[in-house]
């Protein structure tokens, strides 16, 4: 069955993005006269943008995940994986976009190690810039995005000619396909979060941040897939689709949810128990300044999917599964900001009009993006070579 984009998603799209802009728009004029406003403006940018771009990654991860498994059971979903992991070149491009900028602005105090300034007058920036200087940043982070684009235009393409040709061979160059996509990503999703995330308290490092990042990239992916299955299903798209599929992304949801909370407090405890200072100034700074914020989004991406998503018929209920992915979506956009905000404008990060706002606007966008990649492929590939499964699976 072709998916149809129907008024109300494009209204409720560009609604979202006409809202942002405005948001944006009006926080910049009240805020002109702040020093710090081109500073807010970036990292609101960049924060939003990281976050959309990681939602894609994490979906491409798991069609990776999903292929190098031979899972069967996702072959009714897949192109719903493929739907979301199709914004990849859209959040590339807007990562290098803002990348751009603050690299022509040296760095735009979010990366302060790009600035010779302050790198002259900073031993342990300077003694880190072997690692930490544009050229080689930058020629990381074309690897790092270049990987990934051909890995999902591969995958794309692939899918879209098992359609037609059918058989095994095309499944399995994907098996293989698959693999090796994870081990790049293994290496690479955790250096990229050095890179564009961890350098920006450039003082600081953990050796869990990589995996800290991936596992609220991943979850934050498995929200979105739940959400859009059961936005499909109510307007009467893969009706094949049954509560078992549901209560599968559903689990998932609810594990790598555990998987962020444990990694969370994996190293904050860590860090809590050395008490060495260089370590612990990264949490001291959101502590101090953030606390409030700092608990309540850790109890919004721990608290939510524990007690409300326990049970096996709340992992299969559209009404729960909605709400509580709303709001672990809010929580996990509150943890990029955490980690974006307190080491580029200090105590006085906010979350206003412009957060607010470049956060609807990139919201519009990918919606739309999302669901433009589902018209342009049947909903159910119908070659796959392990549909029956999918279709026959009940837990």
């Amino acid at each position: 069955m072709e998916f149809k984009i129907t008024n109300k998603a494009k209204t409720l799209t560009l609604a979202l993005v006409v809202i942002g802009v405005v948001f944006t728009a009006i926080g910049v004029i009240i805020n002109m006269d702040d020093a710090l406003i081109s500073r807010r403006i970036l990292g609101s940018t960049l924060v939003s943008s990281f976050f959309f771009f990681s939602i894609g990654l994490g979906a491409l991860f798991f069609l990776a995940l999903a292929y190098a498994t031979e899972t069967g059971s996702y072959a009714l979903v897949k192109r719903l994986i493929e739907g979301i992991a199709g914004f990849l070149p859209y959040g590339i491009g807007l990562m290098v976009l803002i990348f751009i900028v603050i690299t022509v602005m040296d760095g735009g105090h979010i990366y302060i190690w790009m600035d010779p300034k302050v790198v002259a007058h900073d031993e342990i920036i300077e003694a880190k810039s072997v690692y930490l200087n544009k050229a080689f940043w930058w020629l990381r982070t074309l690897i790092y995005l270049a990987t990934y684009y051909i890995f999902w235009i591969g995958f794309r393409r692939r899918s879209l000619e098992e359609d037609r040709i059918g058989g095994t061979e095309i499944h399995f160059k994907n098996y293989k396909k698959g693999a090796l996509f994870l081990v790049f990503f293994a290496v690479f999703s955790s250096m990229s979060s050095w890179d564009w995330l961890m350098s920006i308290d450039v003082h600081w490092f953990s050796t869990l941040f990589g995996w800290y990042v991936f596992a609220g990239m991943w979850c934050s992916a498995m929200v979105v897939l739940v959400l859009l299955a059961l936005y499909l299903k109510k307007l009467g798209y893969l009706p094949k689709v049954n509560e078992s599929h549901i209560h599968d992304i559903g689990k998932w949801t609810f594990a790598t949810s555990f998987l962020w909370s444990y990694l969370w407090f994996s190293q904050y405890m860590l860090i809590w128990y050395a008490n060495i200072p260089e370590e612990t100034v990264y949490h001291l700074a959101r502590i101090e300044h953030f606390k409030v914020l700092y608990f309540t989004m850790f109890l919004i991406n721990f608290a939510f999917p524990m007690l409300l998503l326990m049970s096996r018929d709340a992992k299969r209920h559209a009404g729960i599964l909605t709400i509580v992915g709303l709001i672990i979506l809010t929580g996990h956009w509150l943890d990029v900001y955490l980690m974006v905000a307190p080491g580029t404008l200090g105590q006085n990060a906010d979350i206003g009009l412009i957060e607010i706002g470049t956060a609807l606007l990139l919201a519009g966008v990918f919606i739309r993006i999302v669901l433009v990649n589902l018209t342009k492929a049947p909903l159910t590939p119908v070659n796959h070579p392990f549909l029956d499964e999918s279709i026959h699976h009940e837990i």
